[in-house]
């Protein structure tokens, strides 16, 4: 790669502005508070999905309608997911963790004004829970695409992707704790008041850190070469970019449909289990050793890849914004999560009464998701063989630091036998 070309991918500055690099230690507080408000957001989400038969039944509504609560997180972050990024990479990382908080906030309160008795009346109280949850969706977004931008800001080139692990991994141990805490606070639907206050008090805790602790957009100087650089094109160029850009879209499609299953399966995973007479996916009958194994792989390999894919997708798109590679790659698996929440539930089969079955609405009768876990067993391979198949991508990144690497040590060469004047 020439100079001029080398010049461009580092932002037209000279190879001593380059050289100028420092980190601050206030960068793992900053960590810490995404990594608390990642944690939340995974948590209200999937909040109902462990109880789901419990919650029906205490607030007189139909499974369908609890998965509705889980449903419209994939269903408001498809547009919002668009505007994020533009957040993100326009208005800068202060702004979109700051609003996020706030959003999770507010959603996690409204949430608790269905149990209370003189403010929810008859169908009022459903509505409350579908108000405070889109606003908690709202939030996702800038929450999910906040961890690549963080590490590119503010931590340098070896800490990168150990800084993105920590705060992207913060979302499936919200979901682990959902998948934990939910029915150990809900041994009955009247408990549900309880769990509702419970996970209110995380979301209060991220927005009061992120608030008070978060007031700078940047750091004062950057942490490596990338970091001057990662605002380089604007939003719709980058878009553009993105949409010709081969294993760009490679790693959308087969990624974002690797989320897109988990975030469905996650959802789905006490109705599918409870009607094989498993309570809440905690009690393993039968078929203890095997179940634990394939629920533990699911989640050790399901979620694990999503910081090293959010990595490649900023490799691979470079100079594209962060917060605009990661948040198409997000978009697209909400969208097939969506497609998949749909397709499941409508591939089940009604069965006659089950005596093993744990579910607290099966009155009409029990579901049959065998076909359902069969076809999502199938996307899933198809989907791996195609990414191992099909993707291949350069590291743009690294390599326009390697450059910059080397115009440093060529002008401290060039100018180490310089006399004074």
């Amino acid at each position: 790669m020439e100079g001029g070309e080398a010049a461009s991918l580092l932002g037209e500055r000279s190879p001593g502005q380059l050289a100028e690099f420092k980190t601050y230690r206030r960068r793992w507080f900053l960590l810490a508070a995404v990594c608390l408000l990642n944690c939340s957001n995974a948590m209200l989400w999937l909040t109902f999905a462990p109880v789901a038969d419990k919650t029906a039944a205490y607030f007189h509504i139909s499974l369908e309608t609890v998965n509705w609560l889980s449903i419209v997180y994939l269903l408001i972050s498809i547009p919002f997911g668009l505007v994020a990024t533009w957040v993100l990479d326009s208005v800068g990382l202060r702004c979109a963790v700051i609003l996020s908080a706030w959003l999770n906030m507010m959603g996690s309160i409204i949430r608790m004004f269905s149990v209370l008795k003189f403010l929810s009346l008859g169908s009022r109280s459903y509505w409350y829970l579908f108000v405070g949850q889109c606003l908690c969706a709202l939030a996702q977004p800038l929450i999910i695409f906040s961890p690549t931008k963080l590490a590119a800001l503010w931590f340098p080139d070896h800490q990168r992707a150990t800084a993105n692990m920590i705060a992207s991994m913060a979302n499936p141990l919200g979901i682990l704790i959902a998948n934990l805490l939910s029915p150990a606070l809900v041994p009955e639907g009247k408990h549900i008041p309880l769990m509702l206050g419970v996970y209110a008090v995380p979301a209060v805790t991220a927005c009061a850190l992120a608030t008070l602790g978060i007031r700078e957009k940047v750091p004062p100087t950057p942490p490596s070469a990338s970091a001057t650089n990662s605002n380089s094109q604007p939003f719709f160029t980058g878009l553009k970019m993105l949409l010709r850009n081969k294993p760009y879209i490679i790693l959308a499609v087969c990624f974002g449909g690797g989320i897109g299953m988990f975030t469905c399966f996650s959802a789905l995973l006490e109705q599918i289990l409870c009607e094989k007479g498993y309570s809440n996916a905690s009690r393993f009958r039968h078929q203890a050793i095997m179940l634990a194994i394939s629920s533990s792989l699911f989640g050790f390999f399901g979620f694990a890849i999503y910081p090293i894919a959010m990595e490649l997708a900023v490799e691979c798109s470079y100079p594209v914004g962060e917060g605009t590679s990661t948040g198409l790659i997000f978009v697209a698996s909400q969208v097939e999560g969506v497609i998949l929440m749909i397709l499941l539930q409508a591939l089940t089969v009604r069965v006659s009464e089950d005596p093993s079955s744990t579910c607290a609405l099966d009155q009409d009768g029990a579901l049959d998701w065998t076909t359902p876990v069969l076809v999502l067993a199938g996307l899933c391979s198809a989907m791996a063989c195609c990414y191992v198949i099909f993707f291949h991508t350069d590291y743009k990144r690294l390599h326009a630091e390697t450059i910059s690497g080397d115009l440093v040590k060529a002008e401290d060469t060039a100018t180490a036998d310089v006399p004074e004047s």
